[in-house]
């Protein structure tokens, strides 16, 4: 594999430590109480959306899961937008009203977070078809979990896309469980990527934890979209370190053992090594992009905290589009 150049690499690495810092900044929030129901957290899962959207124009189209702080970040929403979210405040990118699960937010093409499982696949497509009918150049992607695989929609949509050869990227992030359910014991064929062939695309399936891998993978996926080629199926085997959401502690249904086997190949751990054995970047590089990280979440945290509820007035504001 040929490197990205200089730049790109310790983009990379910023992205995928500003989503960590993030989610474990999310974790203390919720557990101090300031944000309401449920967050699932993108811990150990980096590289996979920092190396797709790393592809991505603001004008592309991003619909996401349950799990999909990640997403909003990568794609371009500023953190204090997606943190003043989760605390349910005015300066949201939803203003306060959609929290964790619908983060929302046009200006970035992000279309939405959903606690619906596999709702970015038919979303993403109908993205893919809006700019295809419009003769534009963007191209929308689809994340979606392991377990949304196996519904309907994933079938349905993946032959629509193929025959109408629409400029989206359908990614699966197979983080191993439904919920609590093993990949192994529900998925006929163990492959996801594999079932692309059905569908007249290809499906290619990498290694979740290598953002390298995946940033390659993205990179051809994206840019056969863009040049009218249609759809691509992108599997990346990856691992969330966390339980299924903040109060699960993850461990009924998994081993300790295999957690710290997955914790042993940690994407930003992986990147680091071969940013530092490479000589991309030193010790201290890589030690000030973390601090900064860190500083830009705190803000991001701060502001939250000081932004205000939003107005009971607004309460029936924003509820329809506008006809034109």
């Amino acid at each position: 594999m040929k490197l990205p150049d200089k730049d790109t690499l310790l983009a990379l690495y910023r992205h995928m430590l500003v989503i960590r810092r993030y989610e474990e900044a999310a974790a203390r929030s919720y557990r101090e109480g300031h944000i309401p129901g449920f967050i699932h957290l993108y811990i150990g899962e980096e590289a996979v959306a920092a190396g797709v959207c790393a592809h991505l124009t603001r004008d592309d189209y991003v619909a996401s899961t349950h799990r999909g702080h990640a997403h909003a970040l990568a794609k371009g929403v500023p953190p204090r937008e997606v943190m003043a979210e989760l605390w349910g405040r005015s300066t949201g990118c939803s203003g306060g009203r959609g929290g964790s699960m619908h983060l929302y937010s046009i200006e970035y093409g992000l279309l939405g977070t959903s606690g619906i499982v596999g709702y970015g696949m038919p979303l993403g497509a109908g993205a893919a078809f809006s700019a295809k009918y419009r003769g534009t150049s963007q191209v929308a992607v689809a994340f979606f979990g392991d377990g949304a695989n196996n519904m309907g929609c994933f079938h349905e949509v993946l032959n629509l896309a193929s025959i109408w050869k629409l400029p989206v990227v359908f990614v699966c992030e197979n983080n191993l469980y439904a919920t609590e359910m093993p990949f192994l014991k529900a998925t006929a064929g163990q492959s996801v990527a594999g079932r692309a062939a059905s569908y007249a695309m290809p499906g290619v399936e990498v290694d979740g934890q290598d953002v390298l891998a995946v940033y390659e993978a993205a990179g051809e996926a994206v840019a056969r979209s863009r040049a009218g080629e249609g759809p691509t199926l992108i599997e990346c085997r990856t691992y969330r370190y966390v339980g299924h959401h903040e109060g699960d502690p993850g461990i009924d249904y998994r081993t300790q053992d295999e957690i710290e086997k997955w914790k042993r190949r940690d994407p930003i751990l992986l990147l680091r090594k071969r940013l530092l054995n490479k000589k991309v970047a030193s010790q201290k590089d890589l030690d000030k992009i973390d601090e900064e990280a860190k500083a830009l979440i705190q803000d991001a945290m701060a502001f939250a905290n000081k932004s205000p509820w939003p107005s009971p007035q607004e309460v029936t504001t924003k509820l329809f589009v506008n006809p034109i």
